[in-house]
């Protein structure tokens, strides 16, 4: 058998080549390689054309300041990265970060940026060569033992494919900005729940708040039924005056019930944002006012751009669709244009112990596709991704507007909300006032029940209003939180 050490294919060739024909060979290679150079120059011309970026987007008018009213001197104030914590409660600032370390869906969005992080390595691999490693033996026997055979193989190949239309490169340019959107998505979904978690708690305080006053109510009924029941005793009242204070008492009485639910419910809700199991979940601050309203400013429009992660998401989608454009019109020019090379060593004895006189063998190739006919299918696949980017576009477009419509909306909220808080106090202040007036006068004789009772449940009603309205500046101003980003910024690290 012969046998060939070398295991440089070229070499071994150059050598034979060398002894029968002498310069033949050397311009025969130079002529490959002024083939190769000729192709790779000409497809390099064919890329820029395959790849040209598309239309520029229409510029989307953005307002130079809010219509709504708003103070520009507390625009830090709004743009800071821990703004829950201005309310001033330690126990929601411990929630919030309860939430942040084991909220499910947080976690899901973590999980989201890491497969995305995966996908741009992928994507970066097939800029890459690979490197191959075979290895196989085998043994047959027949009935004569000249027919017997054994044969054992190792072999290494290593392929590369020239990105001649640099479709692998728009794929890892199209994976890297898939990468950020899932960033931003991830401070988007963080933002929401830090919203909504501070919401949650203000609204059970709200409730808490709510459920006192109504067994303050229930206790001046009964308070006011006893003082009924006396003056019929002594003949100053009727017995409908009793059966109606009776009546009375009972509606304030069974108004705890419902207010007893919604607290339980509000406390299960908030247990899941948390990540907890519901049973047992209980949260120490009883009192609305306990909370500290901030006062906002706001940034100028313009700026809104730099500080909310859904619109830096929306952005990202733009670019990822704009590297599928890339990749779609590269595949209308299908040439490809790989190299490969391998070397081999084989041996037909002692098979299952090793290569025993073994044979070797190298190969380089160099091969071309090119498709003919594909039934307009690649052309359709350029205007499907064309009309992708368009609707990226549309959705960036729709986000912006969103945007600026939310921040006039929370500045409104905010201003209006805390107009109408300063005139329910002044009425929860003047029921009250009433009530004990309405009291004295029932007791002398000179007012009637039914004034007493309506002035009863005018107070009520006034401070249930009054906590209500308080719950809706401090959800007001959370919501502008939220509507101004957070205090995100886009030039912040990737969590």
């Amino acid at each position: 058998m012969n046998k060939h050490p070398s295991l440089d294919p070229q070499a071994d060739l150059q050598g034979t080549r060398g002894k029968r024909s002498g310069t033949p060979s050397a311009r025969t290679a130079t002529n490959r390689g002024t083939r190769l150079a000729a192709l790779a120059l000409a497809a390099s011309v064919l890329a820029g054309c395959a790849t040209a970026p598309h239309a520029p987007d229409p510029e989307i008018a953005l307002p130079t300041r809010w219509d709504e009213p708003f103070d520009a001197d507390r625009e830090a104030e709004a743009g800071a990265r821990d703004w829950w914590a201005s309310f001033g409660s330690t126990e929601l600032v411990a929630l919030i970060d309860t939430v942040l370390a084991g909220n499910p869906d947080l976690a899901i969005a973590t999980e989201r940026v890491l497969q995305a992080e995966i996908g741009l390595r992928n994507a970066g691999a097939s800029l890459l060569p690979t490197l191959d490693f075979n290895a196989a033996t085998s043994s047959s026997a027949a009935n004569r033992r000249e027919d017997r055979g054994e044969r054992s193989l190792a072999g290494l190949a290593i392929s590369y494919e020239i990105d001649v239309w640099g479709s692998n490169f728009s794929r890892r340019d199209g994976a890297g900005a898939s990468l950020a959107a899932t960033r931003f998505d991830y401070q988007a979904t963080r933002l929401s729940l830090i919203a909504s978690t501070a919401n949650l708690y203000a609204r059970l305080l709200a409730l808490k708040a709510g459920l006192e006053i109504a067994r303050k109510n229930a206790e001046i009924s009964e308070r006011l039924f006893v003082l009924v029941e006396a003056r019929y005793r002594n003949g100053a009242a009727s017995a409908l005056d009793v059966s109606r204070q009776r009546t009375t008492l009972l509606a304030t009485q069974n108004a705890l019930l419902p207010l007893e639910i919604q607290i339980r419910e509000s406390l299960r809700a908030l247990a899941i944002l948390t990540g907890q199991a519901p049973q047992g979940f209980m949260i120490a601050a009883t009192d609305i006012e306990s909370l500290t309203v901030p006062e906002l400013g706001a940034s100028l429009p313009g700026e809104l751009l730099a500080r909310r992660p859904d619109l830096a998401a929306a952005e990202a989608r733009m670019r990822a669709a704009d590297a599928n454009i890339a990749v779609a019109r590269a595949a209308l020019f299908p040439l490809k244009l790989s190299i490969g090379a391998g070397a081999s060593l084989s041996s037909s004895q002692f098979a299952l112990a090793g290569l025993g006189d073994p044979f070797s063998s190298a190969d380089i190739t160099l091969s071309l596709l090119q498709a003919i006919f594909d039934g307009g299918r690649l052309r359709g696949d350029v205007e499907i991704a064309e009309s992708q980017r368009r609707q990226a576009f549309e959705l960036y477009r729709g986000t912006v507007l969103t945007s600026l419509t939310e921040v006039e909306d929370g500045l409104a909220n905010v201003a209006g909300s805390r107009q109408q808080l300063e005139n329910r106090r002044e009425i929860r202040d003047e029921t009250a006032r009433a009530l004990v007036l309405s009291e004295l006068r029932y007791r002398e004789g000179s007012d009637s029940l039914d004034t007493l009772l309506d002035a009863q449940r005018n107070l009520f009603v006034a401070e249930d209003t009054l906590i209500q309205q308080r719950f809706a500046v401090i959800s007001a101003t959370i919501d502008l939180y939220k509507a101004l980003g957070g205090g995100w910024q886009r030039d912040e690290p990737a969590s």
